[in-house]
This record gives C-alpha cells, structure tokens and sequence, in this order.
C-alpha cells in the first residue's frame, strides 16, 4: 500500500498537516493533522510498503509492542482509508 500521488505533509509550527497538491486541493476536503507517530507512518507509506514493514519500522522507531504497534496502524490506517489518502 501507499499513500496516492498528490499529497504530502508538512511540518508547520510543530504540527504535521496533510497537505493536498494540484487537483486534488479541490478532492481533499478539510484538513488533516498528524501527530509525530502518524508522521513517521506517513513517510512510510511514501513508498510501497505493507503492515507488517509499518509495525517492524514503528517498533523499531519508538520502543513500542507489537500489539501497540498493530492497533495505532490499524487506526492509522482507517483514517488514511476514510479520507481516501491510501
């Protein structure tokens, strides 16, 4: 999986923001904010990657368990669904 061409995120005053590119600023409706684990997923799925490359990359990163891991991937992932992001 991987995050679709025309978006990209941004670091504004601590905050990381889902930034929507060219045509797709007219489909991206609303504003996504990240925290710095979403962020670090995000980049992830700048490439092609699976949950298992995710949850080996954000245990790694952060020092968390894998149940963790899998369950903050899961929402992540939910919510990258829902704004049709993936």
């Amino acid at each position: 999986m991987k995050i679709k061409d025309g978006y990209i995120i941004r670091n504004i005053a601590d905050n990381w923001i889902v930034v929507p590119l060219g045509e797709k600023v007219v489909e991206f409706n609303g504003l996504l904010s990240l925290n710095e684990t979403a962020a670090f997923l995000w980049r992830q799925l700048e490439n092609e990657c699976d949950e298992d490359d995710l949850c080996s990359a954000l245990m790694s990163e952060f020092e968390v368990d894998e149940l963790t891991a899998k369950k903050d991937i899961d929402e992540f992932l939910q919510t990258l669904k829902d704004k049709k992001l993936i």
